[in-house]
């Protein structure tokens, strides 16, 4: 009983000390060398860009801090696309995902905005607006997969867009 419990400290210890660690990360974009990175303005390159992700990586299972197709969670997931198919480092978790932009409505969504829903007290989910109500994000059901904005879960969850 006593080791179980030394364990759960010392779990919930390196727990706390990695969401600490990215609390630090910077708000902001970077652009890497990728050369498509101007064309996130360019509506069919970017949902051509997302689908394609959608072919590679639909199924992939979640797995919360995951960044691999072992296992990927929502924001490593939005990071890993920007930084593939549109040359751009995003940070790595949603709150500071959350945090960059321009905050757009909802009516005025388009190809590759990013979209957030609260879907706990303490929680936030992040996707990918592709286009008709559509997003690609990484569900704990369903793994990388597409979803209808108009679904009553995502309905009742939306808190908000930004354009990059």
């Amino acid at each position: 009983m006593k080791r179980n419990f030394s364990q759960f400290i010392i779990l919930i210890s390196i727990s706390f000390l990695v969401s600490c660690g990215s609390l630090q990360e910077r708000n902001s974009v970077r652009l890497t060398s990728n050369p498509d990175a101007n064309k996130l303005t360019d509506s069919n390159h970017v949902r051509k860009a997302l689908y394609s992700q959608f072919n590679d990586w639909q199924g992939v299972r979640y797995q919360q801090g995951g960044l691999s197709q072992k296992g990927i969670d929502c924001s490593g997931f939005v990071h890993l696309t920007f930084r593939s198919k549109f040359g751009l480092h995003l940070p790595r978790t949603t709150w500071m995902q959350a945090r960059i932009g321009k905050e757009i409505k909802k009516d005025d969504l388009k190809a590759g905005d990013l979209i957030f829903f609260k879907v706990g007290v303490a929680s936030n989910h992040v996707g990918i607006y592709l286009e008709q109500n559509k997003f690609l994000h990484v569900s704990q059901k369903k793994g990388v997969t597409i979803s209808r904005l108009e679904n009553v879960y995502w309905k009742s969850s939306y808190w908000k867009a930004v354009r990059i």
